[in-house]
């Protein structure tokens, strides 16, 4: 694919708080192409205002962006103070650079934009720093992504005994099936978690699911 040949544009998104005069705006670039990542989904604006909503938490916390395409989330917790790293798939470089993009639109130029491939436990996974918090946008968009994402979260929450992974997806009608196995193997997962919150906007929804102490 030639990124050139595709037309990119700029787009501004502010959080606000109902109680308070306090907001953030950030830009975010998207390059009108076919590819998922490449501009903004509704389940990132979600998520972007559920970290923006819980930003006290994020404070100095390490937080990893799984398919992050065009970082909204991801940038909206640099902002709120977390020091975040961001990642999408090796296989999709133009996503990759359109996450650096993102970075330095928002003068974020050093932040880690990585390669991480679903499924894969890559070195680049294995190199990682703990992690409190994983952040993932609409990353069950395709059912026969879900073993793998997974797979990748799994690895995460395991080696990150305090980690919490916050989410969101869209109910989308073409993929209530491939909803309801996502959800049971949220449910398998959870198995290994002792608390998770679900809110729900419109057809998305926001789900944060945290692990134990394994050594309590």
């Amino acid at each position: 694919m030639n990124e050139s040949s595709h037309a990119l544009i700029e787009k501004s998104f502010t959080f606000q708080d109902c109680e308070d005069s306090q907001s953030l705006t950030v830009s975010i670039p998207e390059v009108l192409d076919p590819q998922y990542g490449m501009y903004v989904w509704p389940c990132a604006v979600v998520l972007s205002q559920y970290v923006w909503m819980a930003r006290e938490e994020l404070q100095n916390k390490t937080v990893l962006e799984l398919g992050a395409g065009v970082s909204l989330p991801g940038v909206v917790a640099a902002k709120c103070g977390a020091h975040v790293i961001l990642s999408d798939s090796a296989e999709l470089p133009l996503c990759l650079r359109n996450c650096r993009r993102s970075c330095d639109v928002n003068n974020l130029p050093d932040m880690p934009v990585i390669g991480l491939t679903w499924g894969r436990v890559s070195p680049e996974l294995l190199s990682l720093p703990a992690v409190d918090i994983v952040l993932g946008s609409d990353v069950f968009y395709e059912p026969e992504d879900f073993e793998d994402v997974l797979v990748t979260i799994s690895f995460l929450v395991r080696r990150n005994p305090h980690a919490q992974f916050w989410t969101t997806y869209q109910e989308r009608r073409r993929q209530r099936f491939g909803h309801r196995i996502f959800l049971q193997m949220l449910l398998d997962l959870d198995h290994t978690c002792n608390s998770s919150k679900l809110e729900k906007t419109g057809n998305s929804q926001a789900l944060s699911t945290a692990t134990p102490d394994l050594n309590s």
